[in-house]
């Protein structure tokens, strides 16, 4: 059923590790090498996907001093679109500047590993048909059927959250993934002085629609937050266009982390002061305006955060510990279905049944990563190889 509260990767940006580090096969006049995998940003998924889904299913308190983080869950969603942006760089921009960037070749590896979870998505939404019917006019309740399989619905705030949620980042990744091709061609930067003028710069524009929406006052809500509902409040946290500043941010940010030395210790250094800063910024989020820091604001800390964990230092290798990896892996898994199979769990009343609701919530969130892992070793995975396969044929 379609909520208020908005959640907000993919090889996919934000929900893909990077391949590991190999010189490319040398052509006569251009030699790339295919980047070093980033096991650390894996590992951050991980924590993301699960404050996405504690955001949604948990009260806040229980988590004491993380009450903040949890409260802002939507905050990750912002950061797992600027890490797609920026991971998709980072593999992919060296290609696009040789002009060895096949965007139609690209498009089909966006899709094939983009649609096998979100189909499946979809399929366990078959619960939520009734209510969404109830919820919607009989026009915007077929609209929804319509443009969400075709990952159109976040281009209508109405039915932006339509059968799942989670899913209108789907519309935003999707119109991202198709601008990439030509963003990936942007030169390399020379000098970092200028890479983060443009970051500047960007952070900025990005600042511009919840700027508009505090001085305007659309909705008449005096005082918006996590639970405030009006159709430009809507506009604003599901639609692609507000969000596309923090893809193009990761984008630019993929550039400065390549004249940034790997073991330079500005990287742990950046890496400290954005975990501390964001930190410090949503313990006061009480004082910030909603709309303000639901995306644009937060989009420099996590850059500092990015270049910090794209480093080697202890902070990275913290990040980088392999049962965070691996969970990691599953992230666009727990993400898109989380909302789904908790609803799921739940109606069947399977806890109940078994007398195991006395370990929930913490049994419920347990079974989504188990999941979630699942989905991705024997759905996407799978899925995922046998529609490249039958791409490369028509080939």
């Amino acid at each position: 059923m379609s909520a208020a509260a908005p959640i907000p990767r993919l090889s996919n940006p934000a929900w893909e590790v990077p391949l590991v580090a190999q010189q490319a096969a040398k052509k006569p006049a251009i030699q790339i090498d295919k980047p070093a995998r980033l096991n650390a940003l894996t590992g951050l998924r991980c924590f993301a996907a699960l404050n996405i889904i504690f955001f949604h299913f948990s009260n806040p308190h229980w988590f004491g001093p993380l009450a903040p983080v949890v409260n802002a869950g939507y905050a990750s969603v912002s950061f797992f679109i600027l890490l797609s942006g920026f991971v998709l760089a980072y593999n992919y921009a060296g290609k696009a500047r040789a002009g060895k960037l096949d965007k139609a070749r690209f498009w089909e590896a966006r899709f094939t590993r983009l649609y096998p979870i979100y189909f499946l998505s979809l399929l366990l939404a078959w619960q939520v048909l009734p209510l969404e019917h109830r919820a919607h006019t009989h026009r915007m309740f077929w609209t929804g059927m319509v443009l969400t399989p075709l990952l159109l619905q976040g281009w209508i705030p109405q039915v932006a959250t339509f059968l799942n949620t989670p899913a209108w980042t789907m519309s935003a990744e999707a119109f991202f993934y198709f601008l990439f091709p030509w963003m990936a061609r942007w030169k390399r930067p020379r000098r970092p002085g200028t890479q983060v003028m443009k970051l500047g710069g960007v952070w900025l524009l990005g600042l511009i629609p919840g700027t508009l929406y505090v001085a305007f006052h659309p909705d008449g809500i005096a005082h918006p937050d996590r639970w405030s509902w009006g159709p430009w409040l809507q506009a604003l946290k599901f639609t692609p266009l507000p969000h596309l500043a923090s893809f193009v941010f990761g984008v630019l940010l993929a550039g400065l982390d390549e004249v940034i030395g790997r073991a330079s210790r500005v990287r742990m250094a950046l890496g400290l002061f954005g975990f501390g800063a964001t930190f410090t910024l949503l313990t006061q989020a009480s004082h910030v305006p909603y709309a303000m820091l639901h995306d644009g604001m937060l989009m420099p800390l996590f850059g500092c955060i990015v270049l910090g964990l794209a480093g080697e230092n202890l902070l990275a290798r913290g990040f980088g510990w392999a049962p965070l990896v691996f969970v990691g892996e599953a992230s666009y898994c727990m993400y898109l279905l989380h909302f789904n199979l908790w609803n799921l769990i739940h109606r069947s009343q399977i806890l109940d049944r078994t007398g195991l609701i006395r370990f929930d919530p913490w049994l419920s969130y347990a079974l989504l990563v188990v999941l979630a892992v699942m989905a991705l070793h024997f759905v996407e995975k799978p899925v995922q190889k046998r529609l490249r396969g039958w791409l490369s044929a028509w080939h």
